[in-house]
Order: C-alpha cells, then structure tokens, then sequence
C-alpha cells in the first residue's frame, strides 16, 4: 500500500511454484489460524509441527527460527488484509467512494475475525512494549495500512468531498478508534450488532467534515442499492 497506490510485494522474492512454497504456505495458513487464537506468541515450531503432520526439522527448514516464523504470520496476514480489503477498494474512484470502501471491508474483515482475531490487534497487546524484529514487523505492517487510509482521506479532500480543513489524522484517529472499540466489545463483552454501532458512528466522524458534495455522496454510498 505505497503512495503509488499499488501494493508492496510482502512476500518473499518471487520464486518457481512448487511443493516447497504451497508446503511453505499450507504451513502459514495454519499456523495463522493458531495465532489468532492463542497469539503470536503462542506459536511454537513443535505445535506446529504436530498440527501439520511434519517433523520439527521440515518446519524449521522453511523459517529457520520461532522468531522468522512469527515475522513470516505477520505478513501473511497483510497480504490476506491486503486482497480482502485494500485492493479491491482500489477499483473505487478516489475520494469518499475509496475511502467508505477500505473503512467497510476493513470493518466486515474485523467482523469476521472476532472469532479468530486480528493479528494486527492482538499482537499489538502481545508487542506493544517488546522491542525487536517482531515488533517492528507488525508496527510496519500496521503503519503501512494507517498510511493508506491517511492517504484515502486526502484524496476526499482533494476531490471536494470533504472540507478543505479536515482534520486528517483526527479522522484517522477516530476510524481506527472505531474499529479497536469494535474488537472489544464484541470479543470480550460479546455486545450485540456492534459492526451496526460502529457503521452509525462513521457516519458521525465524517458528518461534520463533509461538503454538499459528500455529503450527497455519502447518502448514495449508504444506499442499499450502492
């Protein structure tokens, strides 16, 4: 999610299909799943290993270590968030139809995780005070999509559909807000129609922002038949 509106190769260099890389894959599918549930953290070669009927050693060999493993799950949650949410409201036009696309895929993706969880979310509480690769993986990751979003909501300035002195971090700051506030209260205090909440509130961050212009947008983008 550059400035140049295509997406960073997160992945490894590019290298020949084959049964090592969809093993590779298989492996942090998996192991994705399992952080989700037990946290970055939580993950462990041998786990794993039993989890894909493999030998501690055929584990190692892909990642080398528990920490490269770890970094490796971090990325493949991005590129996951990157073709569920960011590339698709590429296909949107720049300004509010762009940035109410990213806010609801990123919005229906937390949605669908609150079973699983969020990588980026959980492993914030995991990382937030342990220096090292880890952590500046996941900050990286979560930088890069903030980046995206910043840039979302500059682009409906520039096109006239939000006032020209729009707090842009503020209106950052706030959607993200929204988002963290979901994953808590539907997670822990399992709250009834919370994504229902967090759709009103939207509304409400980008209201008094919003020109004639967008705010006409914004009606036709709520529209059912949009």
């Amino acid at each position: 999610m550059p400035d140049s509106e295509t997406s960073p190769e997160t992945a490894a260099p590019s290298e020949p299909a084959g049964k090592g890389r969809q093993t590779r894959l298989a492996i942090l599918d998996c192991a994705l799943q399992m952080a989700g549930r037990i946290g970055l953290e939580g993950l462990s070669i041998g786990v794993l290993a039993d989890r894909m009927h493999m030998s501690k050693s055929g584990v190692f060999a892909h990642f080398g270590s528990r920490e490269e493993l770890q970094i490796s799950v971090i990325r493949h949650y991005h590129e996951t968030f990157e073709a569920a949410v960011f590339l698709p409201a590429l296909e949107q036009p720049r300004g509010l139809p762009r940035l109410h696309a990213m806010f609801h895929r990123w919005l229906q993706q937390v949605s669908l995780e609150v079973e699983t969880g969020c990588i980026y979310i959980s492993g914030a509480v995991e990382f937030d005070d342990r220096p090292g690769p880890v952590r500046d993986a996941l900050v990286l990751m979560v930088q890069t999509w903030q980046a995206a979003l910043r840039r979302a909501i500059e682009q409906a300035v520039q096109a006239g559909h939000l006032r020209e002195d729009t707090p842009v971090q503020q209106v950052l700051f706030e959607l993200h807000g929204l988002i963290l506030a979901l994953h808590h209260d539907a997670r822990l205090l399992q709250i009834p129609d919370c994504a229902e909440l967090v759709r009103s509130a939207y509304l409400r961050v980008l209201g008094p922002w919003t020109t004639p212009a967008g705010e006409q947008m914004l009606q036709e983008l709520q529209s059912p038949c949009a």
